[in-house]
């Protein structure tokens, strides 16, 4: 049996092996910091092989750069030794539903779902930190060089994040951000579907950036649109200049040639404006005038309708339409002649027969898409008045969910969750239309302002605000929808991102004295539960952290079920014959245990034969 690797994957080994199929010419080896001889790429030849001019030393070239730019690649592409553990005292259905709640750091949680939900997600909405100023809250090994000095003012939580304040006078007042935000956008494409959109919202301090940092990460050419949204619906009247009441939501696809927009829907006012004055029995209409204001002059003609009505376009107009094709709209009744002849002739257009749905524009008033304040008064309702500052409103995600095409059945992921909205607004959503579409939201555990509504009502980290949140959200949605409330799923399941199971002896054994691995009896940390194990390994062999979960006992050991016996897990000890043998009879695609655990070496001797015999195809691993 093969051990489980127990760690995300090491994006710079899987890059090295894509670029030696392509060009195995590149391939050299070199000598490492250590002194060992490792395998490489040789820039020089790679240069020739991609470019018609190499490009090289300090020649100007078109580029956009940052301090530290190579090392948050770096940071992107280094594999992580973590994993989630269940938290199920703080989910809401943990058995039955499929929405994910995940506390930590995201850049580490992106890193752990990578396996497993690799262009698995349709959608990504986020709502990143915005360079303004605050306490800068993240995680990295490089955003400053004098680390003594850092901690000598408490730069650190009890967690190891930055939290400091990114003045402007800070001289690292751009490069800060784009660290943080540059390897979690590397690491979002990846997970994103072929057909799968991410929406940035943000403002004008990094806008620019954050634009050229998607045009890296996405592409340039996968760029979308980028929305203004009209997000105050007041002015400013202590503003040094103008009054700012926009921000910006930029929109990148993955791949934008499978990239389908279905629209808005159309509001009441704009229904409205079809009628029916005629009380023609195919419903409401749209008048159109039969002529336009461009044209070619070799197209005027005349027409001369059934009732002897004649009719020409206004003097510097041209026709619409073709004479042939004004007969025929004539012949099936589609257009509207003024009795009195005064007023132009115009074409029909039912309402029956149109999209309920307009391409979106590049303009979100507040008054169609919602505002701040609208977003303080939603959540001030739901969980109590200055428990989060600004909010999205869930109207504006709502809508962004809504206007990309096949999205019923998705997952979408927000790996900078804050208050929720996008759970929230997932879960409306899906009581409007009866839709199943999945969340996944992350979120680090900021603690909260002790001198906050949040922490004096018992909410002491952000986290523990989202998950409410959801709790009243989904009970409320419910509560309005009694019809439907059985088939919605308002639940979440609560993983936190933790150091993994394993020991480090599991991870180095090299590193270990002979003798220490000898008495050593269990790889596996002592505080860690069979569920938690579960559950990396579910990490490790990509399968759904979603997927449903049976537990039963089988000849007195607890065995998993997951995935409807996709993967079978025993993390007990002594496992007897009866187990294994049982196990193999349901014949799983995976089956996990820990090494060493059987209970004699007669179990272990017969282990591959029963699996031979009872199902041959079973994929077996050891922790």
């Amino acid at each position: 049996m093969d051990k489980l690797k127990m760690q995300t994957a090491n994006k710079a080994d899987e890059n090295f092996k894509k670029l030696a199929e392509l060009f195995p010419n590149a391939v050299t080896e070199t000598i490492d910091e250590t002194g060992e001889v490792v395998r490489a790429i040789d820039k020089d030849v790679l240069m020739q092989e991609i470019s018609c001019k190499v490009v090289d030393g300090r020649e100007e070239r078109y580029q956009f750069t940052w301090p530290d730019k190579r090392k948050s690649v770096l940071l992107a592409n280094a594999p992580i030794s973590k994993t989630l553990r269940p938290s199920r005292e703080e989910s809401v259905d943990f058995d039955t539903t499929e929405n994910l709640y995940i506390e930590g750091d995201n850049l580490e949680v992106l890193k752990l779902l990578q396996e497993t939900y690799l262009g698995k997600i349709k959608m990504i909405y986020i709502d990143p930190p915005y360079n303004t100023g605050n306490d800068f809250v993240y995680n990295d090994d490089f955003s400053m060089s004098e680390e003594d000095f850092m901690e000598a003012n408490n730069a650190f939580d009890s967690e190891g994040n930055r939290l400091v304040k990114n003045l402007e006078s800070n001289g690292r007042f751009h490069t800060d951000w784009l660290n943080m935000i540059y390897p979690r956008l590397k690491l979002a494409k990846d997970l994103l579907s072929d057909d799968g959109v991410i929406f940035i919202s943000i403002d004008d301090n990094e806008q620019e950036n954050l634009k050229k940092c998607c045009d890296e990460a996405f592409g340039a050419q996968n760029f979308v649109s980028e929305i203004a949204w009209q997000n105050l619906d007041t002015v400013k009247n202590d503003a040094k200049y103008f009054s700012d009441n926009h921000e910006y939501i930029l929109v990148y696809a993955k791949n934008i040639s499978g990239l389908t927009i279905q629209g808005v829907k159309k509001t009441e006012k704009q229904v409205g404006y079809y009628k029916n004055p005629d009380n023609d029995e195919r419903g409401p209409y749209l008048l159109t005038p039969l002529h336009a204001k461009s044209g070619s002059e070799s197209g005027i003609y005349t027409y001369i309708f059934s009732n002897g009505q004649q009719w020409a376009p206004p003097k510097g107009t041209y026709p619409r339409f073709s004479k042939e094709t004004l007969l025929q709209l004539e012949r099936e009744d589609r257009l509207w002649l003024d009795p009195n002849g005064v007023k132009v002739p115009q074409k029909k257009t039912f309402l029956s027969e149109v999209s309920d749905r307009m391409p979106p524009t590049t303009f979100w008033s507040y008054s169609e898409f919602g505002s701040t304040r609208q977003s303080n008064k939603e959540l001030a309702e739901l969980v109590g008045k200055g428990w989060f500052q600004n909010p999205k409103p869930t109207k504006t995600i709502k809508t962004l969910l809504d206007i990309i095409k096949d999205t019923n059945d998705a997952i979408i992921l927000d790996f900078f969750s804050g208050s929720a909205t996008t759970a929230h607004a997932v879960m409306q959503l899906n009581a409007e239309d009866g839709g199943h579409r999945k969340f996944i939201m992350v979120q680090l555990p900021e603690p909260c302002d002790e001198k906050s509504e949040a922490y004096k009502a018992g909410y002491k980290n952000i986290c523990e605000i989202g998950k409410e949140r959801i709790r009243r959200a989904g009970k409320k949605i419910k509560e309005e929808n009694p019809l439907t409330a059985q088939e919605l799923d308002t639940g979440f399941r609560v993983l936190k991102c933790d150091t993994s199971n394993m020991k480090d002896v599991y991870y180095n054994p090299a590193d270990f004295d002979a003798s220490l691995l000898e008495t050593a009896t269990d790889n596996i940390k002592e505080d860690r539960t069979p569920e938690d194990l579960l559950f990396q390994v579910m990490l490790d062999l990509g399968v759904l952290l979603s997927s449903k979960i049976e537990e039963t006992e089988i000849a007195g050991k607890k065995v998993f079920s997951v995935a409807d016996g996709f993967l079978v897990a025993c993390f007990d000890k002594n496992i007897t014959e009866e187990t294994i043998k049982e196990i193999a009879k349901k014949q799983p695609s995976y089956f996990v245990m820990r090494d060493s655990s059987m209970a004699t070496d007669s179990v272990a001797t017969n282990f591959e034969q029963l699996f031979a015999t009872y199902s041959p195809d079973t994929v077996r691993k050891v922790l």
